[in-house]
């Protein structure tokens, strides 16, 4: 017996010294790849980056002191764009809704023990990593050379994204679920479509629903950032303030601060939704 015992504590220890072992060596190349990417970097970088460091402040001073001075413009250039805001709220918006639909059937149709076709699940699983691999904006700067500019582009680009990036989680969520109420219905005769409604979506609506909600804060700064190609909302008039440069930056203020306001807002509403759905907190 306590040879036994000694044993296990011996094999214990053994398996404690190779994580740790292995650790060590996963840390240090993770530092030499680090080090070896940022010398890379900065040797292939106009300038160096320790030489332009003391200068890092020297934009966002110059538009913070130009707005300073033309605060009485910032009521009127939130009006002025708000339409652009609602634009690109429209676009994360429809682009959510759209993606978070298609992620439900590439979910329910990659998902173990739930697939209406099995053997099919590695296809589905591959399209929704080639969905979630390929950025927004590589999407959207092919669909502007189809589309031409305009909201369209973004709002396709940001729901394929959408569509792999909630389609891997909502297929996780169903994978966690309970199998019973499946296979009750499965035993009365209950189709595929049947098992999946009465079955499933009860279980993982509320999960579903948060991950939908994260998903619009995400879509939001995305839909701004597609702005910059050309996609339309209120990314457009950011970086046409700033590419005029002075005398403009009191409107590139005006729009970060809708942003700021705007995201800050759907943070707040979304974190509250998202408690009531998961954890059934007061609202």
């Amino acid at each position: 017996m306590a040879d036994a015992s000694a044993s296990l504590t011996a094999n214990y220890l053994a398996q404690v010294k190779r994580k740790r072992l292995y650790g060590g060596i996963i840390l240090i190349l993770f530092a030499a790849l680090m080090t070896s990417g940022w010398m890379v970097a900065d040797g292939r970088n106009a300038g160096g980056f320790w030489n332009g460091l003391h200068r890092i402040l020297d934009f966002p001073t110059e538009i913070l002191s130009e707005a300073a001075q033309n605060w009485r413009n910032l009521p009127g250039l939130f009006v002025h764009y708000l339409p652009s805001l609602i634009e690109t709220l429209n676009i994360a918006a429809v682009s959510t809704l759209f993606g978070a639909g298609l992620a439900v059937i590439l979910a329910m149709l990659s998902t173990r023990g739930l697939a209406l076709w099995p053997r099919m699940i590695p296809v589905f699983r591959r399209m929704m990593d080639i969905l979630r691999a390929v950025p927004e904006i590589v999407i959207a700067l092919v669909l502007i050379f189809i589309l031409g500019g305009g909201p369209v582009p973004a709002m396709i680009a940001i729901a394929l994204h959408t569509t792999g990036a909630l389609g891997k989680l909502f297929s996780e969520v169903s994978e966690n679920c309970d199998l019973k109420p499946v296979e009750g219905l499965e035993s009365v005769g209950a189709n595929w479509l049947q098992r999946v409604w009465f079955g499933v979506i009860p279980q993982v609506a509320p999960n579903w629903s948060s991950y939908a909600l994260l998903r619009f804060e995400i879509n939001i700064r995305a839909s701004a950032i597609l702005g910059f190609v050309g996609s339309g909302g209120i990314g457009y008039d950011l970086k046409t303030s700033l590419q005029w440069g002075i005398g403009k930056y009191d409107e590139v203020v005006a729009i970060f601060l809708l942003l700021f306001v705007t995201i800050m807002i759907v943070d707040h509403f979304s974190d509250r939704a998202r408690a009531r759905l998961v954890k059934g907190g007061r609202v």
